[in-house]
Formats: structure tokens, sequence, C-alpha cells
């Protein structure tokens, strides 16, 4: 892994839990365009294979254990709660957005 690379994981782990983005998939149309806030990542949840009784599988929703995990992957899921204007917060509803269908971390898309 180049240094490049690394410092950009690092930053990314860094500033995860909390962080606001937008969110782009078309799983939760009810979403699309909307902000979001990332309250948690839900590791490997995305991925094929998916067991969420796994030991690689949990809720992470601490910047320092997701930078010691190795930040976020393509194969993660995010749990987020979409902004609602007209009330000026955030949802306490959340839902779990693909990594890869938020601005954030379009680039893991494959």
């Amino acid at each position: 892994m180049s240094k490049q690379t690394k410092k950009t994981k690092q930053a990314e782990a860094a500033q995860v839990i909390g962080a606001v983005t937008t969110y782009l998939g078309e799983e939760h149309g009810y979403m699309k365009g909307y902000k979001v806030k990332i309250i948690a990542v839900l590791t490997n949840a995305a991925s094929p294979d998916y067991d969420p009784d796994a030991e690689t599988s949990c809720s992470i929703t601490d910047d320092e254990e997701l930078q010691h995990r190795g930040g976020v992957t393509a194969n993660d899921r995010l749990d987020v709660q979409p902004w609602i204007e007209k009330e000026g917060r955030f949802s306490w509803v959340s839902s779990d957005a693909r990594v890869t269908d938020t601005e954030m971390f379009k680039h893991l898309r494959k």
C-alpha cells in the first residue's frame, strides 16, 4: 500500500462516525439525494456471503475502533440517519445503506 493510500484510508477512518454525506443509491429510494449522518459501520454487511454471527461482522460506532479494524471497505454498510428538512433535524430512524451508495465512499465502487 502506498503512503498516499494509507494516509487517505486513515483520514477516512478518523472522520466517518458522525460524518454527513449524500445518499446516491436506489436501494433506499426515499433517501436518494438526501443528506445522511453516519452513525455506524456494519462490517462485511454488503458481502454476498454475509453472516451476521461471524466474528468479522460487527457494528462499529467509534472511529478509533474503525481505524484499528482497517477502515471502511466496499463490503461494508453504513447505518445512516436521513436529514428531515422540514423539521431541521436528522431522523431517529436509521437505514443500512451500502457504503458505495454514498457520496463519501463512491470511490470504492467496483
